[in-house]
């Protein structure tokens, strides 16, 4: 198994690499989208990326439950690419439809715990055929205001970080141009 996170900012041109390696690779390709269309913008942006893939591709929509839907996908035989671990954390952090203060400490929920504990230790165990993830760097920037802004910015930082010392590759993407900061070149 070979696992590779493609990072960067919104509209780097992360999702267009991946999607490009994964054509690339010669094989079976499984996407899993970890969006929600909660509004017209964000259903016109989960449009933009179908109309983007091969028709052959199989996509799998899993908000939550990431690692067991790796569990079930993940073959020799087949790449699997997340898009986007970000989208899948802020999901996480409102799974239960709480509200958050915008001052004090964020008390994240249970599943939140659960699920990234569960994606990382899989990602340890191993799993059959290639993976491609992708994530947004969101830390490049300002510190949001409010609590809850601060707490994802610092959660999808800590899962980056977490996913890139688990990758084999690791791959920042800047107006559409990839740098490779770990594994192989090509």
């Amino acid at each position: 198994m070979s696992v590779t996170l493609v990072f960067g900012g919104a509209r780097s041109g992360k999702s267009a690499y991946a999607e490009r390696i994964a054509r690339e690779s010669g094989k079976e390709v499984v996407y899993i989208a970890t969006s929600r269309a909660g509004d017209g913008e964000m259903a016109a942006r989960i449009a933009h990326h179908r109309e983007r893939r091969p028709a052959e591709w199989r996509t799998v929509e899993e908000e939550l439950a990431l690692a067991q839907a790796l569990c079930d996908w993940c073959a020799p035989q087949r790449l699997v690419m997340v898009d986007c671990l970000t989208l899948w954390l802020s999901n996480l952090m409102f799974c239960d439809g709480r509200d958050y203060p915008e001052v004090g400490a964020v008390d994240l929920p249970a599943c939140f715990h659960h699920e990234r504990t569960a994606l990382l230790d899989q990602l340890n165990e191993g799993l059959p055929g290639d993976l491609i993830l992708v994530s947004n760097e969101v830390g490049m920037g300002i510190v949001p205001w409010g609590a809850i802004s601060r707490s994802f910015a610092d959660e999808a930082g800590r899962l980056n970080q977490a996913v890139a010392a688990r990758a084999d590759r690791a791959v920042l993407v800047a107006a559409g141009l990839p740098l490779v900061l770990k594994g192989p070149q090509c």
